[in-house]
């Protein structure tokens, strides 16, 4: 089954369509949260929460508005980013080294050779996108997306103007939807 099929029948809370997209999802949700958090058992917890939000919201999820797997990253992104916000006293585990494979790291420990050699290529070409970003607007992307902060907390730690930074993200992620519009497709 697609995953439109599978979310389908999860709204209709079908067990054995969830088991499917978590065998098939689990790893790379695991991966993309550890990337961030570098910590397995906080890690963990958050890919459980972020299914259990699947479970419970998949008559939500609209297909016309992008596929599963986006939207189960974006759950556990935001997860992630709240965990970093809850521990805001201590400085972030996660995030250091964007350039590095943190953007992206989505492949499954499970996946074929085929999944693997896409994945790899997709993170190389949001690496090289991040990069093309003027250093300006590429921090303050990797400060919100990466680190949990909000505008306000950039605009602070920056010494720069709120204005700005909103500036910076928006023409920094507007940038980054033209240069990746090509990892839309399929392998």
């Amino acid at each position: 089954m697609d995953d439109a099929e599978l979310i389908a029948r999860i709204a209709q809370q079908d067990a054995t369509a969830f088991e499917q997209v978590y065998d098939r999802y689990a790893g790379q949700a695991l991966g993309f949260a550890m990337r961030i958090i570098a910590e397995r058992a906080v890690a963990e917890e958050i890919v459980q929460e972020a299914f259990w939000r699947v479970w419970k919201r998949a008559s939500s999820f609209d297909v016309q508005r992008g596929n599963l797997a986006t939207w189960l990253m974006g759950i556990v992104h935001h997860l992630v980013i709240d965990e970093l916000r809850r521990r805001r006293g201590q400085t972030p585990t996660g995030g250091d080294d964007l350039d590095s494979d943190i953007i992206g790291n989505l492949a499954s420990g499970g996946a074929g050779a085929t999944d693997q050699v896409w994945d790899s290529l997709r993170r190389a070409q949001i690496r090289e996108a991040l990069a093309a970003l003027p250093e300006a607007q590429r921090s303050v992307i990797e400060l919100a997306y990466f680190e949990g902060y909000t505008h306000q907390e950039i605009a602070e730690k920056l010494k720069e103007p709120l204005g700005t930074i909103h500036t910076r993200a928006r023409l920094g992620l507007l940038r980054l939807r033209t240069l990746l519009a090509d990892l839309r497709l399929n392998p």
